[in-house]
């Protein structure tokens, strides 16, 4: 069984945000919820500072605090450790949304177009079933088990891969099965540079991130 994970290289990332306008078409995220964006930090002290840009997103934690909270057991955790939400499950309570450190949860109450109305594009691509209920990344789970069906790799193929990385203009972002020492994603963390954020939290995310 795979384990899916992703290292972000924040050296290469320009903060073009493609990732996120690339999610949102993907997943077809209304106006108003993104279940990724690019923070702009600052980090260092005057007059030695530098900018990093940080991608975030919900970290598929191998010990996710969301799952447990959750009334109805709508928040899940596959066994290959993508972490997700049975929507027809889910109440909407945002319990998960309280227990998870990165603020990767969000609540879609309403699904409103960019316009006074919904483009042909948006029509097609809505997801009725979300409204009302907690949502968040999913590793695009549908792209990684399709593209497995196929015989495609994940991470390798772009087809079976999330589309974040795929959009990626600077290729900051790598996909693959952490527990395949020859994948993309093992060997970017076989250097030792790529670390978790907040390990103090005890969540054991399977996101990590290069900041130099």
């Amino acid at each position: 069984m795979a384990r899916w994970g992703m290292v972000i290289d924040t050296r290469r990332c320009v903060g073009c945000q493609t990732c996120t306008i690339a999610c949102k078409q993907e997943q077809g995220l209304p106006s108003g919820t993104a279940w990724r964006f690019v923070a702009d930090c600052e980090v260092g002290e005057y007059p030695d500072v530098r900018r990093v840009f940080l991608p975030m997103q919900c970290m598929h934690c191998a010990e996710p605090p969301c799952v447990p909270v959750c009334p109805t057991g709508a928040s899940r955790r596959r066994a290959d450790g993508i972490v997700w939400i049975e929507y027809n499950a889910c109440v909407g309570c945002g319990y998960c949304a309280v227990a998870c450190p990165y603020h990767a949860r969000h609540r879609v109450h309403e699904a409103p177009g960019y316009f006074s109305a919904l483009t042909p594009s948006e029509v097609a691509t809505a997801w009725p079933e979300r409204h009302d209920v907690m949502t968040k990344c999913t590793f695009c789970k549908e792209r990684v088990d399709d593209g497995l069906a196929q015989g495609l790799t994940p991470g390798v193929d772009p087809a079976a891969t999330p589309m974040c990385s795929v959009s990626c203009i600077a290729n900051a972002i790598i996909f693959g099965d952490l527990d395949d020492p020859a994948s993309p994603v093992s060997k970017a963390l076989g250097d030792g540079k790529a670390q978790p954020l907040m390990p103090e939290c005890g969540t054991q995310p399977n996101v990590f991130y290069v900041v130099d």
